[in-house]
């Protein structure tokens, strides 16, 4: 049986897709499974130990990259297509790889008419349940047997002295502020993130390292000109595969709904999580749902990338929450 896993995006939601990915392998040990994703996201997948084959497509390209992406899709001829992108490009991709059986979303949890190419749809998921068990319930359909959850994700021992090299000279415990998120409405502030950083070192005395992509460059410089700490500031200094093995070295990790916390707790670190415009009932990383920190606000969760209002949900997380739950992680 040859399965495709049809899942572009976003890099948390490749992550959470993974322990699908592994109750695949286990529950049939003999198929050929393959997965559609973007460059983006493409790192973690290459080499994994439970993938036989990754179906990269461009994010872009015009109509020659379409066409070479669905060429690609093709080529792998699947049995099974399994939608997990839930909108009109993953199901595009299903349709075309000429699966005969294509799993997809029910129409209440899909988008863009998605569920239209699907040949059988998950029973509806609801917006409260996470996305990594809406993920896994494809499996259900499939008559797969329940697994332990695990990602499969581990740095290679080159990158683990490569990401040693980066952190070396910071004192234990070592506290990881991930700063990012895709949509601006997500982040905190960057005096609060100072602040929190400030009392923990203080605190523990430890030791703070600033992470994100080179988009993040700005905001971690002014996280780093506001702190009356020193802070390792490797903004924009690193790749993903870098940033895994980092996240593997460090004992807690703080920051906004991003891909960057999920890669972090499907590696085993704590996460301390913040949120306001997206919901952590659904999104939280797994293992650290007791370590969510949430502002209030009466529109919250909106879903929004730009906040007209100011980020009235994000001003609501107080630097004394966060430092509660980054001891309650280091404590545990």
């Amino acid at each position: 049986m040859r399965v495709l896993i049809v899942l572009p995006g976003a890099l948390g939601d490749v992550i959470r897709a993974l322990p699908l990915l592994g109750r695949l392998r286990r529950g049939a040990p003999g198929a050929c499974l393959g997965w559609v994703v973007e460059p983006l996201s493409s790192p973690l997948l290459e080499g994994h130990p439970w993938l036989d084959e990754v179906v990269r497509v461009p994010r872009r390209g015009g109509l020659r990259g379409a066409i070479q992406a669905l060429r690609a899709v093709r080529a792998f001829r699947p049995d099974v297509a399994l939608d997990l992108g839930r909108g009109a490009k993953s199901a595009l991709f299903a349709l075309w790889s000429g699966a005969r059986r294509r799993l997809g979303f029910a129409r209440g949890d899909a988008r863009e008419a998605s569920w239209l190419v699907a040949t059988e749809r998950l029973p509806e998921q609801g917006s409260q349940r996470a996305k990594l068990e809406q993920y896994l319930a494809f499996g259900d359909v499939l008559g797969l047997p329940p697994v332990e959850v695990a990602f499969g994700l581990e740095p290679t021992p080159q990158e683990r002295l490569d990401a040693a090299r980066m952190l070396d000279g910071l004192s234990p415990p070592r506290i990881a502020a991930c700063v990012g998120s895709s949509c601006p409405a997500r982040r905190w502030f960057s005096d609060r993130t100072a602040g929190a950083l400030e009392v923990l070192v203080a605190r523990t005395r430890g030791s703070a390292v600033l992470l994100g992509t080179a988009a993040d460059t700005a905001f971690a410089a002014a996280v780093a000109q506001r702190s009356q700490v020193p802070l390792r500031n490797l903004s924009g200094r690193t790749d993903l595969r870098q940033l895994l093995a980092i996240l593997a070295q460090v004992d807690v990790v703080v920051g906004p709904d991003s891909g960057a916390l999920h890669l972090a707790a499907a590696l085993g670190t704590p996460v301390v999580s913040l949120w306001g415009a997206t919901s952590a009932v659904r999104s939280a990383p797994w293992g650290s749902e007791h370590l969510v920190v949430e502002g209030r606000a009466p529109c919250a969760p909106c879903f929004l990338r730009h906040c007209p209002i100011g980020r009235v949900c994000m001003r609501g997380i107080e630097v004394d929450a966060v430092v509660a739950r980054a001891r309650e992680a280091l404590g545990a």
